[in-house]
C-alpha cells in the first residue's frame, strides 16, 4: 500500500544503550538505509574524567565513515560535560547531545537522565558553562518529566535562553520506562511553549503509526525512531518510500544484516556466553518482523551453544522465506 507524501522530513536513530553501537549502525545503514542521522549511545563518566575504550571505539571516525553520527553524554556535572565536549571535538564532532531522557532507575536515582529534569537550577548551570566555556553545539534528548508530564514545562523557559540546536522529546515520563502509551497532548504543550526546534520520539513502530504522528503534529519534520528501528530495520526506508510493503527479498536482506552483526560481535566479544547473550537480546526485537514472533524468540532463546544458535537462525529464516 502506497501513500502520497506531502512533506520532506528527516529520520533519526535514537540511541539505545547496548544496541545501537557502531556495528549496528553500519549494518543497518548498509542493508536498509533510511536513517539520516544516528545518535550514539551515551558516554557516562561516573565521576572519573576518563573515556572508556568502548566509548572511544564507538565514536572513532573510521568506525563511522559512512554515517552521520552525533555523540551523546549523560551527566549532571558541568566538569564532566565540558570534558566530554572537548573529547568529542578532538575527534572532529561539532555537536554534543545531552541525555535528559534515560528512564532506568540506576541512572535516575543518581539524578541523571530523566531524573534530572526537575532540577532546573542544575540544568541552567551546566548549559551556562557549556555555552560560555566551549563552542560545541548543544542539543538535548529529553522525556516530558520523571514523575509528571508538567516537569518539562519548567525547563523549557530555561532552554529558551540558550542557542540549543534542537530538543528531541520522547513523549513519556521516566517513571513509565517504556510501558503505557505516549502523551501526545503533553508533547503538543511543549510545541506551544518553546521557541526551539523539537524532534518527536516515541512509538514510531510502523509506517501507519508514523503517518498518524505526522498528521497529529504537522509542524514537526524531524522524527526519531528508537526501539522501532531495532525491531524492524526496514522501517526507515519504508517510511521514506511511503510504503507498507516489505521488499521481495526481505529475508535475504535480513539474513545478510544478521550475519554481519553476528560476525562483528563474534570478533569483539569474548566467549560464547557473551555472544549468545548479545544475540538473544537483539532477537527480543528482531522476532517482531517474523510471522510468529513469540515462537521465533522462544526457539532462539533455547539455543545454548553457538552451533545450536546458528542452526536455529538458519531454520527460522528459511521457514519465513
Amino acid at each position: 500500500m502506497h501513500f502520497t507524501n506531502t512533506m520532506s522530513f528527516t529520520l533519526l536513530s535514537s540511541p539505545l544503550q547496548g544496541f545501537t553501537d557502531f556495528r549496528f549502525r553500519n549494518a543497518q545503514n548498509k542493508y536498509f538505509g533510511g536513517i539520516d542521522t544516528f545518535y550514539s549511545p551515551y558516554i557516562r563518566l561516573n565521576g572519573k574524567l576518563v573515556i572508556k575504550s568502548s566509548y572511544e571505539r564507538d565514536l572513532l571516525p573510521e568506525n563511522n565513515s559512512e554515517l552521520e553520527v552525533i555523540p551523546q553524554v549523560i551527566t549532571n556535572d558541568a566538569e564532566e560535560f565540558l570534558f566530554v565536549a572537548k573529547y568529542v571535538q578532538q575527534l572532529g564532532y561539532k555537536e554534543l547531545n545531552w541525555n535528559l531522557g534515560c528512564p532506568y532507575p540506576m541512572v535516575t536515582k543518581s539524578g541523571m537522565g530523566s531524573g534530572l529534569i526537575s532540577n532546573t537550577e542544575k540544568i541552567n548551570h551546566i548549559l551556562d558553562r557549556a555555552h560560555s566555556e566551549t563552542d560545541i553545539i548543544v542539543s538535548m534528548k529529553m522525556r516530558l518529566g520523571y514523575d509528571t508530564t508538567e516537569e518539562i514545562l519548567d525547563v523549557l523557559p530555561i532552554l529558551d535562553q540558550y542557542p540549543i540546536k534542537n530538543i528531541a522529546i520522547h513523549a513519556r515520563i521516566g517513571k513509565q520506562l517504556y510501558k503505557g502509551g505516549v502523551h501526545l497532548d503533553a508533547f503538543q504543550q511543549c510545541i506551544d511553549n518553546t521557541k526551539h526546534k523539537l524532534y518527536y520520539n516515541g512509538d514510531i513502530t510502523s509506517v501507519t503509526k508514523f503517518k498518524e504522528m505526522q498528521e497529529r503534529f504537522p509542524s514537526i519534520d524531524h522524527w526519531m525512531i528508537g526501539r522501532g528501528l531495532i525491531a524492524d530495520p526496514f522501517l526507515p526506508s519504508m517510511i521514506k518510500s511511503n510504503t507498507t510493503e516489505y521488499p521481495k527479498n526481505k529475508m535475504e536482506l535480513f539474513s545478510a544484516f544478521h550475519d554481519t552483526l553476528y560476525e562483528g560481535y563474534s570478533e569483539s566479544l569474548s566467549g560464547q556466553t557473551h555472544i549468545l547473550l548479545k544475540m538473544h537480546h537483539l532477537w527480543e526485537y528482531f522476532s517482531v518482523i517474523f510471522s510468529n514472533p513469540h515462537k521465533v524468540h522462544k526457539n532462539i532463546k533455547k539455543s545454548k551453544s553457538i552451533k545450536n544458535y546458528e542452526a536455529t537462525v538458519k531454520e527460522v529464516i528459511a521457514k519465513e522465506k
